[in-house]
């Protein structure tokens, strides 16, 4: 009997297709086809928004019913947030140069995209080192409420809040929901296959 494939294989060949996909959205008034990128980083960053927020729900959820499974859940959810967190940085580039002509890098949404993608990659770092599900769990609903926070804060300089909603395209939105759902599908095959080597990494020896 053939093995089951990967959740990492049909990951990566969504990936593939969400690019092929954002090459065909609409073009916008004022950006043009240069809006293609901005529809595929919004997604991206919802994307990596819902992980972590997710993470911090489950490290919640794990820490209150002391499950074990429910905490590595928040563990798999936080390592997938901080992977969408830290790629969309690129796309947020490749949106300023394509649309503003240049890189705005003191933009302040940019800046805190790039603080918390450090502070992301440090604190997975850690969670890995300790391989404690428990701490982790902690250390995600700490950064989930530091980012929203920040977020709620943060002033929108040449970035508006919510560009695809004030649209009032019905094309437009339909397709960045379809975009979307394929990003946040990504993550779901992402976070099944981390939780899966999270698992096998933890498991305790047979006694």
């Amino acid at each position: 009997m053939p093995r089951p494939r990967s959740p990492l294989t049909f990951f990566v060949v969504l990936l593939v297709s969400i690019a092929l996909l954002a090459t065909f959205g609409p073009a916008e008034a004022s950006l043009g086809a240069h809006a293609r990128i901005v529809y595929l980083h919004g997604a991206w960053v919802w994307t990596a928004l819902a992980a972590l927020g997710a993470s911090g729900i489950a490290g919640v959820a794990g820490l209150v019913l002391r499950s074990r499974r429910i905490q590595e859940w928040s563990v798999a959810l936080g390592q997938a947030g901080v992977f969408f967190w830290i790629t969309y940085l690129p796309l947020s580039l490749w949106a300023m140069q394509a649309n503003w002509n240049g890189l705005f890098l003191d933009e302040p949404r940019w800046r805190l995209g790039l603080n918390f993608a450090v502070a992301g990659l440090l604190v997975q770092s850690g969670i890995l080192v300790l391989g404690k599900p428990g701490w982790a769990s902690l250390f995600n609903i700490l950064f989930a409420v530091s980012l929203a926070g920040s977020l709620a804060r943060a002033e929108a300089v040449m970035h508006p809040a919510s560009p695809i909603t004030s649209s009032g395209s019905g094309l437009i939105q339909s397709f960045f929901l379809a975009l979307l759902a394929a990003c946040l599908l990504a993550c779901w095959l992402l976070v099944r296959w981390l939780l899966a080597q999270w698992a096998r990494s933890r498991r305790e020896p047979a006694a």
